[in-house]
């Protein structure tokens, strides 16, 4: 079955206080929404449902990174992965930056 493009990726992103990966990731995600349309979701990992979503998926280094609610990562945002992932589902693309049709 081909991806449907109509189906937004969703990202959820449980960061933890003072986490230099945290920042990482959070940095790549702003990075890759210049270029791909998804939804992204930030759940601190104090609230009931950050607590939740640790403990459910018991990430050994943080963030804990979902994809559609599924485990995806934990520390470090491997970027390539995410970004075949984002193509491979079908999410949009945005015009290339800087692009100006010469």
């Amino acid at each position: 079955m081909s991806p449907n493009p109509t189906d937004t990726v969703h990202v959820t992103v449980v960061p933890s206080p003072a986490c230099h990966f945290c920042q990482d990731a959070e940095q790549a995600l702003a990075e890759l929404a210049r270029e791909f349309v998804f939804d992204l979701e930030f759940i601190p990992m104090e609230s009931p449902r950050g607590a939740r979503l640790v403990a459910e998926h018991r990430p050994a280094l943080n963030p804990l990174v979902l994809i559609d609610g599924a485990y995806f990562s934990a520390g470090r945002l491997p970027r390539k992965k995410l970004t075949k992932l984002l193509t491979t589902r079908g999410a949009a693309r945005f015009p290339a930056a800087g692009s100006h049709g010469q």
